[in-house]
């Protein structure tokens, strides 16, 4: 639970209180900055100029928005509990972006095809068109939400108000667009 202190700098910060902001991050600087460090280290990387990217990039993802990353803090955990998951969240869908779009569309294909279905797929896609062609194979729905799930990294709050689905309703059209992604393949 978030104790009587971390609600108050909270409520502080969404007031846009004068010295609010410089106290949140004065206290959890070194929380997100830690997280990211770990996020990094699972992908093997030590980058100083990507860490402090990452840092500078989960920090404008907390207040982007008027705040919203605080706005939906609910207290039943720690802040500091909730700063990391949020941490996490933004700093490996930054690093998975960046890895995706370094690589070349026939890698990037096979690998979503592969995630897509959970098997070994050896699909040879060479162009844009060849996945673009694949995912026309699935009912509209379900293409976008493979899309937005394994090559936008979008979650499934944000799938689901793109097609106008519940969140809940997500993971089984993913389901279902894996299964018949598996039969094409």
């Amino acid at each position: 639970m978030a104790s009587p202190e971390e609600q108050t700098l909270i409520a502080r910060c969404l007031a846009a209180e004068n010295g609010a902001w410089d106290e949140f991050v004065g206290r959890y600087i070194h929380l997100i900055t830690h997280v990211v460090n770990s996020c990094l280290k699972v992908r093997g990387s030590q980058s100083q100029q990507l860490r402090d990217d990452l840092v500078a990039e989960v920090m404008l993802g907390i207040v982007d928005k008027d705040f919203r990353v605080l706005r939906r803090f609910r207290g039943q955990s720690t802040l500091s509990t909730y700063l990391v998951v949020v941490s996490r969240r933004i700093a490996m869908r930054s690093i998975s972006r960046q890895i995706v779009a370094a690589r070349p569309l026939k890698t990037m294909a096979v690998d979503a095809a592969h995630i897509a279905t959970g098997t070994d797929v050896s699909i040879n896609i060479e162009s844009k068109e060849e996945l673009t062609a694949l995912l026309e194979k699935l009912p509209s729905d379900q293409a976008t939400a493979v899309r937005m799930y394994h090559l936008e990294h979008q979650n499934y709050r944000e799938i689901g108000q793109s097609i106008g689905i519940s969140e809940n309703s997500v993971g089984p059209l993913l389901s279902r667009a894996r299964a018949r992604l598996k039969e094409l393949g």
